[in-house]
């Protein structure tokens, strides 16, 4: 037998028998991978589940989750050099591994525990299995506590406080709030009482990336424990994050409030490291990091950096003084349990019961069940502040007055709708004010000054698109729903909460600007549609891109600014200049322009950014551009008298490795805007299934 045959028996031999120690029967779990290879999980219990999960992951993206493990662990310097040590040092900085070992013990119990252990397990069997994959061996074999930590990192990117954690170390104090709103999300739920079909429909439709840390990963996940949910997880999420079981169906999208305070410290005048806090002089406590980035070949140097601790979190020595940092996910640890306690929901109480325990940070929820419920909610673990401070600046950080602590609003008092006379809610990142007809929306009071979330009043173009064709008539069918989930269009005016008056861009008068007169009829009389066909659109999106660009340099991407005639003119120049040089016309059709890219495929993409079916592209070397982040991962779900019925599809495919089959075999679905029928029977699934196999066994595709 050749001497790697036997070295891989060796390893298998290996992992086997730490999965027995593990008390993990994988000859139990069944990976089930339909024609588009979306792993389908089987196994007795929820625990042997995870295991499955893991292991699926790690199939279809370990160098992803790799990477993610290599930031929690402080390594990711020694993998991607510069640019890795800067993550390296901001998750340090983040105090997230500090916070895992104090609440560790005390916050992972029970069967939550045995699940968690099981999926690390998933994971480690596979790296043992698989050394050739590894980026950095001697990461592995991995920890819960790293998984978790995983999760707090997300929580922090998703409820936007990471980005107060970076105008301190880039000295930019003064933030003002929401100034890069991310690029958001779509969810919609329709009641059957303004459908025709009997049917309850759930649009789940995330913005994200296309590619990395936070793109979509998609699994089926089935138990004899009761767990059979099909949705969207991350590579190193231990369950899904928005899906739909037989029994009900939720979506996520990002929200704006206020997550995250920055203090600015009263330092003594002569005692190094003394701060005041009510009238007494107390002294940081030093903090030292490590980190090694890598220079060349194997030759790798260490990187120390100090940050301190006030009362307050994580303190900064800047140009501008002390800062220190408070954010609410430094507070929590068990929202992977809470997601999970959704994911086994049978009913509208349940999942309410689920959302109760107050430990998912952030995030819109748009929900939909068998029994016809709609719900929306604007999810916030939000502290409960003294109104007498401007929280939307920086805070003095000399009292006690601005500590919040363990005191939070409870569910009830945040902004949501239940099963509205309206018969729809939704959200496209725009204020929770604003998520129904107008005399269902929950109404803002003062408690908001303290909140932070949008005002009322603050839309995007997305949300006045999508009120605008919701109400268009008192009953949808299907088809319609779909329709207006993959809408194209702009509305009229456009709107931009970080330039209020956006519509200029499409009004200014040709014959004040002769050097683009041609450019500005072509705006004038567009028709607003992002279609691939569309002839315009181009020329917008280049415009609107360049002038978002100017903007940001200038410091004036912010909300409720506006922008001038010259802003527009200029933009709309470099744009006319960018189109001419490159095609030799300004009317360049959208899909010449915008493609949907992996490897070799090269499709036209349609869809511009804060139309409903979003696109944000970036420029290639060859002058077209990429799709990077808007539709990525979509569900649609109806529940009716015939159960669930779903379609889905993703932006590329399951596996992100280059030349597998499943690779980019998506692509041509997701431009034609077209979805893949799913299924959550497990009958059905084997019936169908292209591979049937269990971990650690070799699989070909």
């Amino acid at each position: 037998m050749k001497p790697h045959i036997l070295f891989i028996l060796f390893l298998f031999c290996l992992s086997c028998q730490s999965s027995k120690h593990k008390g993990v029967a994988v000859d139990q779990i069944k990976i089930a991978r339909d024609q588009w290879g979306v792993p389908h999980i089987y196994a007795p219990t929820d625990a042997e589940v995870a295991y499955g999960l893991a292991w699926a992951e790690c199939e279809d993206d370990f160098v992803t989750l790799q990477e993610q493990m290599l930031g929690i662990r402080g390594r990711l310097g020694e993998y991607k050099g510069r640019d890795g040590i800067v993550v390296d040092f901001g998750i340090q900085f983040m105090g997230l591994r500090e916070v895992v070992n104090q609440h560790y013990e005390s916050a992972v119990t029970g069967p939550f525990k045995k699940y968690v252990e099981h999926f690390v397990a998933g994971i480690n069997a596979y790296a043992a299995l698989h050394p050739e994959e590894l980026l950095i061996p001697d990461v592995f074999p991995l920890s819960e506590k790293d998984i978790l930590m995983g999760y707090l990192m997300g929580n922090v990117e998703i409820s936007g406080a990471g980005k107060d954690l970076v105008k301190i170390l880039e000295n930019k104090i003064a933030p003002i709030p929401n100034a890069d709103l991310p690029k958001g999300s779509n969810a919609i739920a329709i009641s059957k009482r303004k459908t025709n079909t009997e049917e309850t429909f759930l649009a789940i439709n995330s913005h994200q990336p296309l590619e990395g840390w936070y793109s979509w990963y998609e699994a089926h996940l089935i138990s004899e424990e009761g767990l059979n949910i099909l949705g969207g997880t991350f590579p190193g999420g231990i369950c899904i994050f928005h899906g739909v079981n037989q029994h009900l169906g939720w979506a996520h999208t990002v929200n704006h409030a206020d997550f995250s305070d920055v203090y600015q410290l009263t330092m003594h005048p002569t005692e190094k490291l003394k701060y005041r806090f009510d009238g007494e002089w107390k002294t940081l406590t030093e903090k030292k990091y490590w980190a090694w980035l890598k220079m060349f070949g194997p030759i790798k140097i260490p990187i120390r950096r100090t940050i301190y601790e006030s009362i307050y979190g994580p303190t900064f020595e800047t140009e501008q003084g002390f800062f220190s940092w408070r954010y609410v996910v430094a507070q929590n640890l068990g929202a992977a349990e809470q997601w999970l306690a959704m994911n086994k929901a049978t009913n509208f109480e349940e999942f309410k019961t689920a959302l109760e325990r107050r430990k998912i940070v952030s995030n819109n929820i748009v929900y939909a069940d068998q029994d016809d419920n709609i719900y929306y909610l604007s999810n916030g673990k939000l502290p409960i502040r003294n109104p007498n401070y401007n929280w939307k600046s920086v805070l003095p950080g000399d009292t006690s007055a601005t500590l919040w602590s363990n005191n939070y609003y409870p569910l009830d008092s945040l902004p949501q709708v239940e099963n509205p006379n309206s018969g729809f809610v939704y959200n496209t990142n725009n204020t929770p004010f604003s998520s129904s007809a107008k005399a269902d929306n929950p109404i803002e009071d003062e408690d908001n000054l303290t909140m932070g979330y949008q005002t009322t009043g603050v839309e995007n173009n997305r949300s006045a698109r999508l009120l605008e064709l919701l109400t268009k008539s008192d009953t949808l069918d299907y088809a319609t729903f779909k329709s207006i989930k993959y809408d194209l269009q702009y509305p009229t005016p456009l709107r931009s909460p970080n330039m209020t008056n956006l519509e200029m861009l499409l009004q200014l008068q040709p014959d004040k600007y002769p050097e683009i007169k041609e450019a500005l009829r072509l705006l004038n009389d567009w028709d607003r549609s992002t279609h691939e066909d569309n002839t315009t659109a181009s020329l917008f999106i280049v415009s609107l891109n360049t002038l978002i660009e100017q903007l940001k340099k200038e410091e004036r991407y912010k909300p409720g600014q506006t922008i001038t005639a010259s802003d527009c003119a200029k933009a709309i120049h470099t744009a006319q200049q960018e189109l001419q040089t490159q095609f030799g016309t300004l009317q360049v059709p959208l899909g010449a322009l915008q493609k949907h890219q992996r490897d070799t495929v090269s499709l036209p993409l349609g869809g511009g950014p804060d139309v409903l079916a979003a696109m944000y592209s970036r420029k290639q070397e060859d002058g077209t551009y990429k799709g990077v982040a808007g539709e990525s991962y979509i569900m649609l779900a109806r529940f009716g008298p015939e159960g669930v019925q779903l379609e889905t599809v993703n932006a590329y495919g399951t596996n992100a490795e280059k030349n597998h089959p499943h690779h980019t075999d998506q692509m041509e679905l997701f431009v034609k805007r077209q979805l893949k029928p799913m299924t959550l029977d497990w009958e059905q699934v084997v019936q169908t299934a292209d591979t049937i196999y269990s971990p650690m066994q070799v699989v070909n595709f």
